[in-house]
């Protein structure tokens, strides 16, 4: 699960997670979190056309490891883009949407200033469990108190298949967002129907969907 990883996985186009337009789950609940918010930061956001959808309800700030992510994501969506260098990241950025392309640990709060919500819906299943708790620690760093994240998450039996993207379950969850106001908003069943473009042999497949809202001191 090195940076290596990603990168190869984009090389090669092996992108078994990606959809072709916005997830379902996003377009039931965004207005579940949505109201009185003023930009949203997507982690880990690939090219995943739920960057359009949330651009026409409010500013989108996405990270990114991989360029050629970004750039396909500007490209296939037909929007003008410019790419300008900062530091260690490159912005590529169009009028509503900016993504901030190089090692999402390294982000500082400057890179997603105004963000007070949080979508999810590939970042925290497509890390290994030794790199949620660190991911979730990096959020709650990035977040404003009191800010919301709206988590699209996968369960099935881990010991049924190798991820990424691996199953994260409810207790789990409670575990790494502790101290949150977690909700459960609904559930998608696919066993039998498969995960965006991969079809899994395992015995149960369930999306879930959280409103997590971290706490306010």
């Amino acid at each position: 699960m090195e940076a290596e990883f990603w990168h190869q996985r984009w090389q090669k186009n092996e992108l078994g997670f990606q959809l072709d337009e916005a997830h379902p789950l996003l377009r039931q609940y965004l207005p579940a979190v949505i109201s009185g918010k003023h930009k949203v930061f997507v982690p880990l956001c690939g090219k995943s056309p739920d960057l359009s959808y949330l651009a026409l309800h409010i500013p989108v700030v996405g990270a990114e490891l991989s360029a050629i992510a970004c750039e396909d994501f500007f490209l296939e969506q037909g929007l003008a883009f410019e790419v300008n260098q900062q530091k260690t990241f490159q912005c590529y950025q169009s009028t509503n949407i900016s993504l901030w392309q190089g090692d999402f640990f390294t982000l500082t709060e400057k890179h997603i200033s105004g963000c007070d919500l949080v979508y999810d819906r590939a970042a925290l299943i497509a890390l290994p469990a030794e790199m949620r708790w660190q991911y979730v620690q990096k959020l709650h760093q990035l977040m404003p108190k009191g800010g919301d994240i709206l988590l699209i998450s996968l369960e099935y039996p881990q010991h049924e298949k190798q991820g990424p993207p691996f199953s994260v379950p409810d207790k789990e969850i409670k575990q790494l967002f502790a101290g949150a106001e977690i909700t459960l908003l609904g559930t998608a069943e696919l066993t039998g129907k498969g995960f965006a473009r991969r079809r899994f042999a395992t015995s149960s497949l369930l999306e879930t969907v959280y409103r997590i809202t971290l706490p306010p001191i």
